[in-house]
């Protein structure tokens, strides 16, 4: 309980059977998949004034739906099918091959993405607090029992039976003194990136001009002759369900906390700068980009690793390259180890390594119970994992399908009046199923050419 707090005098605002905390691709499945297990009344609380988190603060391609390689399977579907179905629908989602190394990608318009998450939450019949920010919270008995909110109104209290803790930097478990590390502690934490958009490139100029190759070799050239304050030689540049519009992962920002306003601060103001000395790198010196201007820049800068808890179990690098089994899998992911680092000089910008033979591995639902927890679970990039293993399994499709399964298993928790690690796994397992999930490896490949998704297939640029 926060000392500075005058917790005896906050009322009750309401009373739940699962919180949500955090409404970002992993929270909002999270919801969807509570309710439509059961749960009776499921409240959904985000800082920002929109849900979909990284999905629609800053990116416009969901990665971890497919395997890589020439063969990709689809090895993610329930709540995150849900969403690209729903984008689908609206002609607003188009599949990018596999160019960058992660996979073919599913590439949506996040401003429309933004409406599919009102629609579908409120569909559902979850109860969303938006410009909500997460203050405190209470225990009875040594569990979590309430959570102290802030909003325009001022402090307020909910109570729940299940509290889910999908805030990207595991901010519930850290208020509710469960055991977390800090990334950066034990290794180089991975960079932050702001992400920009551009409107008015010629794309077919850029295309016959080269390409992405021609790109690399631009940027590397003008990093070597120090033409232009790049701060990598390498970077994302793709087209955008907008015509003539591109999106980038170009930006490299190094050496700041996410955990620490400040730092977070001087982390913002740097993004925008590099952002503009793209901007200018491109248009100097990119073919088809000479009269385009950047149009939009992510809400937020993009932190890929922060907190982690401590879980039943902890996914290891070995356990991703090792193909690794569980009894208690819900969820399973091929996307290769992304991990985006500090550039020396001589070390690799970013470095890959992928599970042998374009395979899976499975995720076990213990990775997403805190240690001594018995009604709190996490969804997202906070859950139990290594610096390598989290590098590989922080892909959006992979949350939203941790999203699922922790919402499933909050439903049923409530139902059966068990703690988490007293959950029937076979009965969570077959539910998730039930719902759409992909446990097992798909023996077909994919069809990304034809049908579904596959009707609005584009070249990579």
């Amino acid at each position: 309980m926060h000392p500075a707090i005058h917790h005896s005098k906050i009322e009750t605002f309401a009373e739940v059977d699962v919180l949500v905390v955090g409404a970002g691709s992993a929270g909002s499945c999270a919801a969807l998949a509570a309710r439509e297990s059961g749960a009776d009344k499921v409240m959904l609380v985000e800082r920002a004034g929109f849900l979909g988190g990284i999905s629609t603060q800053a990116l416009d391609t969901f990665y971890g739906f497919f395997t890589p390689g020439d063969t990709p399977r689809k090895v993610a579907g329930g709540m995150g099918n849900r969403v690209v179905d729903s984008l689908d629908k609206a002609g607003a989602v188009f599949l990018r091959p596999n160019t960058y190394g992660g996979g073919t990608g599913v590439n949506y318009n996040p401003e429309r993405l933004k409406l599919v998450w009102d629609q579908l939450l409120e569909q559902a019949g979850v109860d969303v607090l938006l410009h909500t920010q997460l203050v405190d919270v209470e225990t009875e008995s040594g569990r979590p029992s309430s959570v102290i909110l802030w909003g325009k109104q001022g402090f307020y209290r909910i109570k729940a039976k299940v509290f889910i803790d999908a805030s990207g930097d595991a901010d519930f478990c850290k208020l509710a003194d469960l055991p977390f590390e800090t990334a950066g502690e034990s290794e180089p934490v991975q960079t932050m990136t702001t992400t920009f958009r551009m409107s008015n490139v010629d794309l077919d100029v850029y295309q016959k001009s080269g390409g992405k190759k021609m790109l690399m070799e631009k940027m590397e050239k003008a990093v070597e002759n120090k033409t232009h304050e790049l701060p990598r030689k390498t970077g994302s540049i793709h087209p955008m369900n907008a015509k003539g519009c591109i999106s980038t992962v170009a930006v490299r920002v190094a050496g700041y906390s996410g955990l620490d306003a400040i730092e977070l601060s001087k982390a913002e103001r740097e993004g925008r700068r590099q952002s503009f000395i793209y901007e200018q790198f491109l248009r100097d010196c990119v073919p088809g980009f000479e009269d385009s201007n950047i149009i939009g820049l992510s809400s937020s800068i993009g932190v890929r690793e922060s907190r982690r808890v401590f879980g039943l179990y902890r996914l290891t690098r070995e356990d991703c390259l090792g193909s690794a089994t569980f009894d208690d899998k819900v969820l399973i992911c091929g996307a290769p180890i992304e991990d985006h680092r500090q550039s020396d000089g001589g070390e690799e910008e970013t470095h890959w390594a992928y599970v042998p033979d374009c395979g899976v591995y499975e995720v076990p639902f213990r990775t997403l119970i805190p240690e001594r927890s018995e009604n709190v679970l996490v969804a997202g990039r906070c859950f139990s994992a290594t610096h390598d293993a989290h590098a590989s399994c922080r892909s959006m499709a992979q949350t939203m399908a941790m999203g699922h399964a922790v919402g499933a298993a909050a439903a049923m928790a409530v139902e059966q009046g068990k703690a988490m690690p007293e959950l029937p796994m076979g009965q969570l397992q077959q539910r998730l199923r039930d719902q759409g999930a992909v446990l097992e490896m798909p023996k077909q490949a994919a069809d990304i050419t034809a049908g579904g998704w596959g009707n609005n297939r584009r070249e990579e640029s």
